[in-house]
């Protein structure tokens, strides 16, 4: 949990603030926490969204700009038409709270399972396929010379990718044949080399807001942001594990492949390169896989304490049976005899699993109750 105290200081900073009325952390994201702050300001209340990394700003995966970089590309984007929030402010390391932006709170559905199924967007959802293709293209078309971005992101393609992604696996120490078997087929099919774009590369159901009738009106989540190929971004948009429970609705349980590169099409002027989409939407369960051991890692090491670590952590199986289905497609045969279970190697342990349960039952669950 935040420090309030502190937060009320640093929050003194903003023009026209009188007082921090509540703040509440609304369900934790993959790597950053998220707060909703009710705030008076200028002699009326106002609520606004805290977007928080609690140490060094960068995130969670280890990896990505931090977040005084976002904040910039918040700006970067919405110059070439691309929906966001306004920044009030930044944290600042001397208010002790990590790094930290205070932006405007965007009022719409960011849950990834409500977009893709609750009954009060049906109509929104037959046109968000094809506005995720138009919204990317805009991404893609964003001036990083203009913005000084060039200068400060990393620009890397498809095999420093793949190969940076691996040697992160390999760190972890614990033995996953499925990454590695992926890695390999990964370098070996690697898409053609196109212009370097800005990219954002978490733009996925549950990253964007969407409000009935209008459809995307904020894109979140800039941490991972990067120089690279744009069909990167279009091929994560279709990876499993963000279709949220609708595995027929390529795109985030929700739409259509061929209307999200019709929008693509139709605002970029460019043509979507399908192999290539597919490449990333295999290195997509690839890099997951390995993101979701990450964030166990984090949970073992004692840089994390949520109990979303570690059960994170568990769905990297679920990423490698992805990456087994695009890559080796057919029927599975079951082993003839079952592999003994490298219980030292496993990551996370069922006792990991098991201890992020009581700390949360013990800390956050009673703290909401008393």
């Amino acid at each position: 949990m935040i420090d309030t105290a502190r937060l009320e200081a640093a929050l003194k900073r903003m023009p026209g603030f009188e007082a921090l009325l509540t703040c509440e952390r609304l369900s934790a994201g993959a790597s950053r926490e998220t707060y909703r702050l009710t705030v008076r300001k200028g002699g009326r209340e106002q609520v606004m969204a805290l977007r928080r990394a609690p140490h060094d700003g960068r995130s969670a995966l280890g990896m990505g700009p931090g977040l005084d970089v976002e904040a910039r590309l918040f700006e970067a984007a919405n110059k070439a038409g691309v929906p966001g929030p306004r920044v009030h402010m930044m944290l600042e390391p001397g208010d002790e709270l990590g790094a930290g932006i205070v932006m405007e709170w965007v009022t719409g559905e960011t849950l990834g399972a409500k977009i893709a199924r609750a009954p009060e967007l049906e109509d929104t959802r037959t046109t968000l396929a094809r506005q995720c293709g138009e919204v990317l293209a805009r991404l893609h078309s964003a001036d990083v010379a203009d913005s000084g971005l060039d200068r400060i992101l990393e620009p890397f393609d498809a095999e420093h990718s793949v190969r940076k992604t691996h040697a992160s696996y390999l760190e972890f120490e614990t033995p996953q044949p499925m990454i590695d078997f992926t890695a390999m087929w990964l370098l070996k099919n690697l898409p053609k080399q196109r212009p370097l774009k800005l990219v954002h590369s978490d733009f996925r159901n549950g990253n964007f807001i969407v409000e009935p009738g209008k459809g995307i009106v904020a894109v979140l989540d800039w941490e991972l942001a990067h120089i690279g190929d744009p069909m990167r971004d279009l091929g994560w948009l279709i990876t499993r594990s963000w279709r949220f429970g609708v595995p027929g609705k390529p795109v985030g349980g929700f739409g259509e492949l061929d209307d999200l590169i019709a929008g693509y099409e139709g605002t970029s002027g460019e043509a979507v390169d399908r192999e290539a989409v597919r490449f990333w939407e295999i290195f997509g369960s690839f890099w997951w896989a390995v993101g979701c051991l990450s964030m166990a890692g984090s949970y073992r090491d004692g840089t994390e304490t949520s109990v979303e670590r570690p059960a994170i952590g568990r769905r990297s199986s679920e990423c490698q049976i992805d990456c087994v289905n695009l890559i080796i497609p057919g029927k599975a045969r079951r082993p003839q005899r079952a592999l003994q279970t490298l219980s030292t190697t496993e990551l996370p342990r069922s006792d990991e699993l098991l201890k992020g349960v009581r700390d949360f039952l013990r800390n956050d669950a009673s703290a909401a109750l008393t």
